[in-house]
């Protein structure tokens, strides 16, 4: 029953294998010693550790280390549960959150291997996301007895590194405030729908409103607006000194093609860079006039990620 393993999603395998070639960091797996791993839960006293871990490759691990910045390792915000995998010495080998979202950082096969058979055990999963040869290991892992594929993606990771001069500021560029809450729900709703196929408005329209309302309130989503008009959208997901994940860009539909949207994204990069030390964000493969729209902006290609949306399992 290993027919969904093969995560060769949408075609193309050959192109993108010569891509990651050119634009992956090379992350081998550390040696591994013949001992058992362990996994635990992970606790607040262990925060400053996981965040430490996390930082060594803080562009592939920038959703995870923020949640902790914002929430803690333990808080219903996180909508998952973290998890630590350590050798027999006690050392770190892997982090993973699994819930919602499930994201895996391991250093070891071992570790990724027992990141899989616990994920088995977490009901309601709706993604799986992460780089594409590590998310192909992990469902090797746990596709027998897991959560079945709904649908998958593939996502190439952009980031903006240099500071980019900024020739005609966009007047009104903002943070959003909870006024703005009826202009955004429906457009992030949509923008959810459009990778998943569902529409969180559909499902959880409560929740989905309120988590909204609390990214406002703290300070992460950014429009440009014009009365009841929203020409203009972009959240900071995950807000680290290393990396600033964004997603949820929007550029209206009847403004595109104006420069409009080029010219809100580059200023709020640019203001992001005087805090970080760079952006990065994920783009659906297929959306080749998003990859233009980004290269344009000053981010840069920098690897191939994969993301597995769930079967929900019946109680």
């Amino acid at each position: 029953m290993r027919h969904e393993k093969d995560i060769a999603l949408k075609g193309s395998i050959m192109s993108l294998n010569q891509m990651m070639h050119v634009v992956m960091e090379e992350t081998p797996y550390l040696p591994e010693p013949g001992v058992t791993v362990t996994m635990d839960q992970l606790t607040e006293a262990e925060r400053a550790e996981a965040v430490a871990f996390l930082a060594e490759r803080p562009i592939h691990t920038v959703v995870m280390a923020g949640l902790i910045r914002d929430n803690g390792i333990v808080s219903e915000h996180n909508r998952g549960t973290f998890y630590a995998c350590r050798n027999s010495e006690g050392r770190l080998e892997g982090v993973a959150l699994m819930g919602h979202a499930t994201l895996v950082e391991a250093r070891t096969r071992q570790a990724m291997e027992a990141f899989a058979l616990t994920a088995q055990l977490c009901a309601r999963k709706h993604m799986i996301i992460g780089e594409l040869e590590r998310v192909e290991e992990f469902w090797n892992s746990y596709a027998d007895e897991g959560q079945p594929m709904r649908l998958a993606c593939r996502e190439l990771l952009f980031e903006s590194r240099g500071r980019m001069q900024v020739r005609d500021e966009v007047e009104g560029l903002r943070l959003a405030t909870v006024d703005d809450l009826d202009l955004i729900v429906p457009v992030h709703a949509g923008l959810a729908e459009s990778e998943s196929g569902i529409n969180p408005l559909a499902v959880d329209a409560e929740g989905f409103r309120k988590r909204c309302r609390r990214r406002i309130e703290k300070g992460r989503v950014w429009v440009l607006t014009d009365n009841d008009w929203l020409i203009f959208k972009a959240d900071v997901q995950a807000d680290t000194p290393d990396v600033i994940y964004l997603e949820g860009v929007y550029v209206n539909p009847a403004e595109r093609g104006r420069g409009i949207g080029r010219r809100c994204l580059t200023q709020l990069s640019q203001h992001l860079l005087t805090r970080t030390r760079s952006i990065c964000l994920l783009v659906n493969e297929e959306n080749e006039k998003a990859h233009v729209f980004y290269r344009l902006c000053g981010y840069k290609l920098r690897g191939v990620y994969d993301t597995i949306f769930l079967e929900q399992k019946l109680n």
